[in-house]
């Protein structure tokens, strides 16, 4: 079964700033400690990244997921699903940008679905520490 999970964070920096380091997955093994490598597998008409292959560590081993993204709603959010991936059923999730008076609200909502057998509540740990670990390396490298 599916988890779903939902978080935000106030990030001191601009949407702008704020897109531009979520988007730029080239980057993303500098700064979030569980992707090891990533590969763009191609661009949609606006040169944004469209199918993105991850290598991460994760739940003590190795994985590579597929991820293809969707720009419809963009610059307000963005969102990705699944297309392929060791170990997953479903990763699909979603970044939205919201300015404040000081800074950004980044909501993060990820819905993730493992298909290695895990009770519930290791399900939902492994969901959480994903996104909470996400979020705060998003914002320690936008405020950087």
């Amino acid at each position: 079964m599916a988890e779903e999970a939902h978080e935000k964070i106030l990030v001191s920096a601009s949407p702008d700033r704020c897109r531009e380091v979520s988007t730029d997955f080239a980057h993303y093994p500098d700064w979030a400690r569980d992707i090891k490598k990533v590969s763009v597998l191609d661009y949609d008409d606006s040169g944004r990244a469209n199918r993105v292959e991850f290598r991460a560590a994760g739940l003590g081993r190795n994985v590579r997921y597929v991820l293809e993204y969707d720009y419809a709603d963009f610059p307000q959010s963005f969102s990705w699903h699944l297309v392929e991936g060791d170990g997953l059923k479903k990763l699909d999730g979603r970044y939205g940008f919201e300015a404040q008076e000081v800074g950004t609200r980044v909501t993060y909502d990820l819905v993730v679905d493992l298909s290695i057998p895990l009770p519930g509540l290791l399900k939902r740990r492994a969901t959480s520490k994903i996104m909470g670990t996400a979020l705060k390396e998003l914002k320690k490298e936008v405020e950087r």
